[in-house]
């Protein structure tokens, strides 16, 4: 049986030979003690790419996400986020069950502005509302298709933020897909924010692990949360070091990616009467949208691709979401493409 394309995430990667090599020659110790070499290099290194003071390795990008809402926030708080953002579709309530907080989504497409966020802050002077105490930004933005925020907004809506006494959050989770996209280097990307979270078990193809990085300060109060959330690790380093493997190796091939998504959506979108604004296609992430008239909804295309080997995520009653990544090739993205939209012609 022919292995599946699987484009559903670029989570779904598996460790190259030599990712596994170097997670088996891992030097390790235990990470509660802060006694993992492998897990200080990395940490060290993250750090100094994103330009900040410290960084702390967590198992996954939910719980870093979750473990910045918890330091930059109270309980009773409300976070100011993109529409559709990951912390408000993604992660099982986590937002209203680990830090008390509610969500307010303002934007379209993945990005909101200044005068947006300006506009949906709340009064401190009301007793009735909610104070609003954090703005968070995903770059990129998974839902809306993978798009790269733009920076200059980013820097007008951090502005705003300090004016306004609100904490900044980066859920950089795809970060380096922003930067590889963008052109803008990471320090650059991420010097605005009080905090940022990058994760290793998306483009870099890393079996899993992600990084909050900000001031020794907040990064101490963030272990101080990690600790209590169950995230505190003993050796590490067998994590650590495939990401590390990563950062050396899966990190310049972005591009590639980003060019068979491309690949991808022009044949998808050229051949099948699907909503696909190519505009948008800026990384690794494509999706679509089925129009009402079309008999095949996105659970029904779903399940029909995967009959004929192509992986995909239905990501709405007709929305579909694809993610190229390193165990995608060129051809197997246009393969891909082609079996949706003989499906779809039928």
């Amino acid at each position: 049986m022919n292995t599946p394309i699987d484009l559903r995430s670029d989570t779904v990667t598996r460790p190259t030979v030599a990712m596994r090599a170097a997670m088996a020659a891992a030097e390790v110790g235990d990470d509660q003690y802060g006694e993992d070499p492998s897990t200080n290099r990395l940490q060290a290194r993250v750090a100094e790419m994103l330009g900040k003071e410290a960084a702390l390795w967590l198992p996954s990008g939910t719980m870093a996400n979750q473990v910045a809402l918890r330091t930059l926030t109270r309980p009773g708080d409300e976070v100011v986020t993109s529409v559709e953002s990951h912390a408000a579709w993604h992660e099982a309530g986590g937002a209203a069950a680990n830090a008390g907080v509610q969500i307010h989504e303002i934007g379209q497409r993945g990005v909101f502005t200044a005068d947006e966020l300006r506009a949906a802050t709340k009064p401190r002077n009301f007793a009735i509302f909610p104070t609003t105490t954090l703005v968070e930004v995903e770059n990129t933005h998974n839902r809306a298709g993978g798009v790269v925020v733009p920076q200059d907004e980013v820097l007008r809506i951090c502005v705003v933020a300090r004016e306004l006494g609100l904490a900044t959050f980066l859920d950089g989770a795809r970060l380096w897909n922003a930067s590889a996209a963008s052109g803008v280097a990471l320090d650059t990307l991420s010097a605005p924010f009080d905090l940022v979270a990058v994760a290793f078990s998306k483009g870099l193809g890393a079996p899993g692990g992600s990084l909050l990085a900000g001031s020794k300060a907040l990064i101490a109060t963030a272990h101080r949360h990690r600790l209590r959330m169950g995230g505190a690790m003993r050796q590490n380093g067998i994590f650590s070091a495939a990401a590390l493997h990563a950062l050396d190796h899966h990190l310049a091939r972005l591009p590639e990616d980003h060019a068979n998504a491309y690949a991808f959506a022009q044949r998808l979108g050229s051949g099948a009467p699907v909503q696909l604004d190519l505009a948008t296609v800026q990384t690794n992430i494509v999706v679509f949208h089925l129009p009402a008239t079309m008999p095949l909804d996105a659970p029904a295309l779903s399940a029909r691709a995967r009959e004929r080997g192509v992986l995909v995520n239905a990501f709405g009653p007709r929305t579909v979401r694809a993610v190229t990544h390193l165990d995608v090739s060129r051809a197997q993205s246009e393969r891909a493409a082609d079996v949706l939209v003989a499906l779809l012609a039928n």
